[in-house]
């Protein structure tokens, strides 16, 4: 049962890690159309750079939830105090950033909203 338990657990966290890399695949490819049409239609950098950049931000932060997702499961399997360490220690790092990451982001979206009425 054990076994069972560690192949499924390994294959969640590798969904779940592919989760979090086609997450970051498809919002930079969003990014880059975005930047290529703003610059095709001549618009100034400082009214696309913003809005495109926290989009991409908002999928960097989704692959983080997915990647923490997976060192989550991973931590359910791991047979030693060592690898159960450098979990925690990978899930520590991906909170950090997605904490700042998300802090960034509502400064950010704040700050927009309070430029037109300035």
């Amino acid at each position: 049962m054990e076994e069972l338990l560690t192949v499924i657990a390994n294959h969640v966290a590798l969904g779940l890690e592919t989760l979090a890399v086609l997450v970051v695949a498809f919002g930079a490819v969003h990014a880059l159309i975005a930047i290529v049409v703003a610059l095709v239609r001549g618009q100034r950098r400082t009214h696309w750079g913003r809005p495109i950049w926290t989009d991409f931000g908002s999928w960097l932060l989704g692959a983080l939830q997915f990647a923490l997702a997976a060192d989550i499961v991973r931590s359910t399997i791991a047979p030693s105090w060592e690898q159960i360490a450098e979990l925690a220690a990978i899930a520590a790092i991906r909170t950090f950033l997605s904490y700042f990451l998300e802090r960034d982001l509502r400064e950010v979206r704040r700050q927009a909203a309070e430029e037109p009425a300035a």
